[in-house]
């Protein structure tokens, strides 16, 4: 098999309809546009969204939703996932990824405090809430903000 003998599967392509060509084509006189009116004429264009002066989908459906500009979404972990970790190394976003709890190293993680700490453990994260951190001071670990 090379190039020059590559065909077309049977039935993929069509051959082009010639309109205008005589009343026996079955397309002649209006060329399949009708009789009269704007369609009928050449150059007639309409936009794409235009659905003939009915109210149109974009003013029929109300507006909704809202994005509220920098906004930070954190990727949140618990402390019963950490306990699961072990305390052996300090706790950063990189070992979190590592250990699948987050998804992605560079975006912001808040540690909440569901869960109990049971092992001193050193972390690192952007941000944590009261609980976890008294949880996780008690047990003689350290919590550090990035």
């Amino acid at each position: 098999m090379n190039l020059g003998s590559l065909k077309k599967s049977p039935g993929s392509t069509h051959n082009n309809k010639r309109v205008g060509r005589g009343q026996a084509s079955g397309t002649g006189g209006t060329a399949g546009r009708g009789h009269k009116g704007q369609y009928s004429r050449s150059g007639a264009k309409r936009r794409a969204w235009f659905e003939g002066g009915q109210m149109p989908i974009q003013r029929r459906l109300p507006k909704f939703g809202f994005h509220q500009y920098g906004k930070i979404i954190f990727q949140v972990v618990n402390l019963a996932d950490l306990e699961k970790i072990g305390g052996k190394e300090d706790i950063t976003p990189e070992v979190l990824q590592n250990h699948g709890l987050i998804k992605k190293a560079d975006a912001p993680v808040k540690l909440l405090g569901n869960g109990e700490v049971s092992k001193k453990m050193q972390v690192k994260v952007h941000a944590v809430s009261r609980s976890a951190r008294e949880k996780i001071e008690k047990a003689g670990g350290v919590v550090t903000l990035l």
